[in-house]
């Protein structure tokens, strides 16, 4: 009998191989921080597939590689329970997936030592760290799944277009834009600050312009008052009968993508006008509730400097946002190519690339990409990490923070791992996903004490802190039953 769980390489470079499958997940392709590394003529994607095991049951999935991963035969979108003698099939390579409990004189599922090898070949190196990837389970309708895989394999070049498309107008930011549509993708909303001149509110602009969105802009100012900016009650009088009635003027909030310019420069008052509609997506007047069309975005920026004046926006307010962006200063490199395009007569003509309708189907699969328990596990922990009184916290959190995020980071966390896994043509939400959206999630929802503001403690570095102390859930985690 054999006694590990393993695959055996049949076919391709490196057959007679066997791979032992020791601790889960285990990844392979091509880059070097893959758990079984591929050679480059193999024809793999730099993260091909992963395998997890789950219950004593190993489970394959694709990682959104270019040419697929096969499990008998069947090119596979969802992960694939495997069981003794399936073969996978990865570019080049075909291997044999032992469970341990196979017979030893069975072909394919020969012995170490009874497998053919090649001089001077070995098994692929394997790292001594555990990948952070986590597979998910397989989802309940395999008919659902098929489908919005078919949908996703549409939709995600069209997205690749539209960050292209915003390239022709925008120098630089690729990470802004990257998370604008992450937020867009998840139906959040985004508090970007920045200082003047960083092309904040063209690159909202030109956004609805490549999406085919309606745009508006709302300049606030601190005489600005609510009903500047849901709408107001007007009183006419019909000239012939003489009869009054009132009649709802929408205001600029009645579009796809509202833009918020200098939100803080208005009271709270007028602040909150915005809370109804991101959160509900209605707005309210005189008893009356008024539907916003859908897709509706809201973009707020805030400029760092000028303080005086300004109202900071409640927590409240705060945790309605997804994302906080911190918009940098552009490369040298880049600040040159700003200057020398905006200088000129060159105009640039931008194609649409987007509808609203593909935006709403979009957010739909989004939501409906399914999240292994084990994903929910880490980026729940990671949220109440944030809090001083939650045993996880690391000392950092204890020292510096008096008010940690809410259940809401939780949500948003696993919403753009999920429009990320997406973004990157895969339907395997992972544990680095949750990561990757950590920061812009995570810094306006962490609020700090007199102690790190006397010292000049940054939310950020705090942050970074508090992704090294929590650590991915273990085996120990689920047999505890925690």
């Amino acid at each position: 009998m054999s006694t590990a769980n393993s695959l055996r390489i049949i076919a391709g470079k490196d057959t007679g191989t066997r791979i032992p499958l020791a601790s889960p997940p285990v990844t392979i392709g091509r880059a070097s921080d893959n758990r079984v590394v591929l050679p480059p003529e193999t024809g793999a994607s730099r993260h091909h597939a992963e395998l997890t095991e789950n219950d004593g049951r190993w489970s394959v999935s694709d990682l959104g590689s270019l040419n697929g991963t096969y499990v008998n035969g069947e090119r596979i979108e969802w992960p694939r329970v495997l069981h003794p003698g399936d073969q996978i099939k990865i570019a080049s390579e075909v291997m044999v997936f032992d469970d341990g409990t196979s017979n030893s004189t069975s072909e394919t599922h020969t012995t170490t030592a009874a497998a053919p090898t090649q001089p001077g070949r070995s098994a692929p190196p394997l790292r001594p760290e555990p990948s952070p990837v986590v597979m998910e389970g397989s989802p309940s309708n395999p008919e659902l799944a098929q489908e919005t895989a078919a949908q996703l394999r549409v939709l995600v070049p069209k997205l690749e277009s539209v960050v292209a498309e915003i390239g022709k107008t925008i120098v630089g930011q690729k990470e802004i834009l990257h998370s604008l549509m992450l937020a867009l993708m998840s139906r959040g909303h985004v508090l970007m600050i920045g200082l003047p001149g960083l092309a904040k509110t063209l690159m909202i602009r030109t956004l609805a312009e490549v999406l085919d969105l309606r745009f508006r802009r709302i300049q606030f100012t601190p005489d600005l008052m609510p009903t500047d900016i849901t709408g107001t009650d007007v009183l006419e009088v019909d000239e012939a009968t003489g009869r009054k009635s009132y009649r709802f003027i929408r205001g600029p909030v009645f579009t796809n993508i509202l833009l918020a310019d200098e939100i803080n420069r208005t009271p709270p008052k007028t602040q909150a006008a915005l809370l109804e509609a991101m959160q509900e997506y209605h707005v309210t007047a005189s008893g009356e509730t008024y539907p916003l069309a859908p897709p509706f975005f809201v973009l707020a920026t805030q400029n760092p400097l000028e303080q005086e004046g300004t109202y900071p926006l409640p927590e409240a307010q705060l945790d309605r946002f997804m994302f906080s962006l911190h918009v940098q200063y552009p490369s040298e490199a880049e600040e040159e190519e700003i200057a020398s395009s905006t200088t000129s007569d060159r105009s640039v003509l931008l194609a649409k690339r987007m509808s609203g309708e593909e935006i709403l189907l979009l957010q739909k699969l989004v939501r409906r990409l399914p999240v292994s328990p084990h994903v929910v596990k880490y980026a729940t922990r990671l949220a109440r990490a944030t809090r001083p009184g939650d045993p996880r916290a690391p000392e950092a959190v204890r020292k510096w923070i008096h008010c940690g995020a809410g259940p809401r980071a939780t949500q948003y966390l696993l919403l753009a791992a999920k429009a990320q896994a997406v973004m990157r043509g895969s339907l395997v939400v992972n544990c680095a996903d949750i990561r990757q959206a950590a920061l812009p999630v995570l810094r306006h929802r962490m609020f700090t004490n007199f102690t790190a503001d006397s010292e000049g403690v940054d939310v950020d570095a705090i942050i970074a802190q508090v992704l090294a102390a929590v650590q991915e859930p273990g085996e120990k985690d689920y047999q505890d039953g925690n």
